[in-house]
C-alpha cells in the first residue's frame, strides 16, 4: 500500500524559502500561521545545514493519538488531515507533535486561539474534493488532481521530496551513494556512534 512522504536533503536545500512562500499563497494561510517553515541549522558554522519542515504525516501520528475530538485522521495514504468544523482549539496536538506542525490564528489561552491549522499534503480536507467549501478551509486539493504537493514541485534545487514513501526513500538513498558518503553522511556520527562520556 501506498504511504505518502516528506523527505528534505539538506545537502541540496539552499534556504530559499520557496517552498515556504508557494505552500502560503497557494493556500492562502492566515496571517501568523505557516505550513512549511525553513530551519537553519549550526547556523555560521562549517556544519550549517538547512531543511525544510512543516506536518511529516506520521505513520503512526501523535498528534492523532491525542485529539480528545477526534478531528485529526489519516487518509488510506498516510496523509494526516483534521476537520476544522470539530476542532475545538485545545492545543493537544500542539504539544504532541515534535515538528511543531499545528498552528493557531492568535497567540492567547489555548481554546480561544481559534481553529487549528496545519500541512495537508495539498490534500484538503473532510469536505468533498474540488468544492469552495474545501478551498476556503482547507486550500487547494492538488492531490485529487493527481499532483504533488506544491511545495516539493517548486523547490528548485530538488531538496524537498514528496510522493510514495519508498519511491523518495530510494531516491534519496542513490542520492547519499552517489554523493560517495554512506557512514560520511551528515548527521551519522550522531545517530549511530555518539560520543561516550569520558571516552
Amino acid at each position: 500500500m501506498t504511504r505518502v512522504k516528506f523527505v528534505c536533503d539538506t545537502e541540496r536545500c539552499i534556504e530559499c524559502n520557496a517552498c515556504a512562500t508557494a505552500c502560503k499563497n497557494e493556500h492562502e494561510v492566515p496571517w501568523g500561521m505557516v505550513r512549511r517553515r525553513v530551519v537553519t541549522l549550526n547556523d555560521g558554522t562549517p556544519e550549517e545545514r538547512s531543511i525544510a519542515t512543516s506536518c511529516m504525516h506520521c505513520t503512526d501520528a501523535p498528534c492523532v493519538a491525542v485529539c480528545p475530538v477526534e478531528c485529526l485522521y489519516q487518509t488510506d495514504l498516510g496523509i494526516v488531515l483534521h476537520d476544522k468544523d470539530i476542532c475545538i482549539g485545545c492545543g493537544y496536538c500542539f504539544y504532541a507533535c515534535p515538528f511543531g506542525a499545528p498552528q493557531y490564528p492568535r497567540a492567547s489561552l489555548f481554546g480561544s486561539r481559534g481553529k487549528m491549522d496545519k500541512c495537508t499534503y495539498c490534500a484538503g480536507g473532510p469536505e468533498p474534493n474540488g468544492s469552495e467549501e474545501e478551498y476556503r478551509k482547507y486550500g487547494r486539493n492538488r492531490v485529487a488532481e493527481g499532483k504533488l504537493p506544491l511545495c516539493a514541485e517548486v523547490c528548485s534545487t530538488r531538496a524537498l521530496l514528496a510522493g510514495d514513501g519508498e519511491v523518495v526513500g530510494e531516491i534519496f538513498r542513490e542520492r547519499v551513494i552517489h554523493r560517495g558518503y554512506g557512514s560520511g553522511a551528515w548527521g551519522w556520527n550522531t545517530a549511530y556512534y555518539p560520543e561516550e562520556d569520558g571516552a
